[in-house]
């Protein structure tokens, strides 16, 4: 018989346990047995009073293991805490599901190891990556190394400097400003609509902005420091409608009854509406007036109206009568 060290035992058993027993699935000290000899060999063997003294042992070290009396009266052992609910896990893996910028490669890779955080029986039941549509991104290690850099440059207040463009209709990457630098006070990286994006104090104009980090290109964290002034990150989010730039104004839109809910997802049930009659309520709120507002106001067709400012609505209906010439 070979000679088996307490603690690789003692580890062994801890392992067993995280990965086959949860809150549906328990183990006898037979099956626990054989697990372990499948480790260590069949002509290991096992104490049941040792491995009851591990399973103290693991207890006194806050790794709980739970005894409950099964058929017979037989004791079943299982570890059902776990640093995330299985919700939570369910959460992570569809937000890297759903992360355009991430390759299926590196998804795959993501998945599994957060599978490594359950017991292999909720680790089956998370969502499979090879079910869903895969959109590789070739920039995807570049976004990973200025994912550090940003908030390397976030946490210590130095400057960033990089280059930023956008793909000419040829997919050909073109630099804005003929390829000029761009000096910024980095405040937060945020995930938005399925992209990241770093909001900071454009240098030359004083001026807040926000930049599409898969069209950063030359991210370097600066020597010189910066004072960080206030800044509400929730606030500049909410007013940014798709992250396009724009000027804060107030506007007043009367929507359809039925766009209540569409309203309140998008400004949150502290927003300043009011009823106009039986059909109609009027929204009245601070935005960035911005291509990405008046698309979103022309996606609710004839159920969404600008009442102000004039020059606003006067700016949808020539875009509505640009639409109209099209198909005419």
């Amino acid at each position: 018989m070979p000679d088996i060290n307490a603690s690789r035992r003692l580890l062994k058993l801890k392992e067993i346990l995280f990965r086959e027993t949860d809150e549906e699935h328990e183990l006898s000290m037979k099956e626990i047995i054989t697990k372990l000899q499948l480790e260590f060999g069949e002509e290991a063997d096992f104490d049941k009073r040792t491995l009851k003294r591990d399973i103290e042992a693991l207890n006194d070290e806050n790794f709980e293991v739970i005894v409950n009396t099964g058929p017979h009266g037989k004791a079943m052992y299982s570890h059902q805490a776990r640093l995330f609910e299985t919700y939570q896990l369910r959460l992570m893996v569809d937000a890297i599901l759903s992360a355009r910028f991430i390759t299926e490669k590196e998804k795959k890779l993501l998945i599994e190891k957060i599978k490594q955080l359950t017991s292999r029986h909720i680790a089956r039941s998370l969502p499979d990556p090879l079910i869903y549509y895969q959109s590789a991104n070739p920039d995807y290690n570049l976004i990973k190394l200025n994912i550090d850099r940003i908030h390397e440059a976030i946490s210590s207040n130095h400057v960033l400097h990089f280059k930023y463009g956008k793909h000419n209709v040829k997919k050909e990457f073109e630099y804005h400003r003929e390829g000029s630098w761009y000096d910024v006070e980095p405040y937060a990286l945020i995930w938005q609509n399925d992209f990241y994006y770093l909001i900071g104090k454009f240098r030359p104009t004083e001026e807040f902005r926000h930049y599409r980090l898969d069209r950063m290109r030359d991210v370097t964290v600066a020597d010189e420091k910066f004072r960080r002034e206030q800044l509400d990150i929730k606030q500049y989010i909410d007013q940014s409608f798709h992250m396009f730039a724009g000027e804060n104004q107030w506007i007043k839109i009367q929507f359809h009854n039925d766009l209540i809910n569409v309203v309140l997802d998008r400004f949150g049930l502290d927003a300043d509406i009011r009823q106009v009659d039986d059909e109609h309520f009027l929204l009245t709120t601070k935005a960035k007036i911005s291509k990405g507002l008046k698309g979103w106001i022309l996606t609710w067709g004839h159920q969404a109206k600008v009442i102000a400012p004039e020059w606003l609505a006067g700016e949808i209906k020539e875009e509505i009568q640009q639409m109209q010439k099209l198909y005419e």
